[in-house]
């Protein structure tokens, strides 16, 4: 059984960074297709940002383009969220998710989930 756990979330303020991690257990993160995911109170689920298992093609959403890099180690079976230039429209509650692949990098694609982690950005 795929289990992920998010960790790295907080308080920081405008213009600030946070590095998110995602460790994957029960499996080997090679054959998984990892997701980013966001969601703010009273709002759809966002797909933040994915990476693929096979060639580490990624996709990030407009919103977050220039200022996220998702990676991933294999070695660590750890997938990266490095969040720079942080907005207040950036605070939600951040899920990583696992499956063997994605199209579109929605929810509905993944189905592996963390338990989240809370991103708040104020000053």
């Amino acid at each position: 059984q795929v289990q992920l756990v998010e960790s790295g979330g907080g308080l920081v303020q405008p213009g600030g960074s946070l590095r998110l991690s995602c460790a994957v257990s029960g499996t080997t993160l090679d054959f998984h297709a990892i997701g980013w995911f966001r969601q703010a109170p009273g709002k759809e689920p966002e797909g933040v940002s994915c990476i693929s298992s096979s060639d580490g093609s990624t996709y990030y959403a407009d919103s977050v383009k220039g200022r996220f890099t998702i990676s991933r180690d294999n070695a660590k079976n750890t997938v990266y969220l490095q969040m720079n230039s942080l907005k207040p429209e950036d605070t939600a509650v951040y899920y990583c998710a696992a499956d063997w692949g994605y199209y579109y990098c929605l929810s509905t694609e993944f189905g592996s989930w963390g338990q989240g982690t809370q991103v708040t950005v104020s000053s």
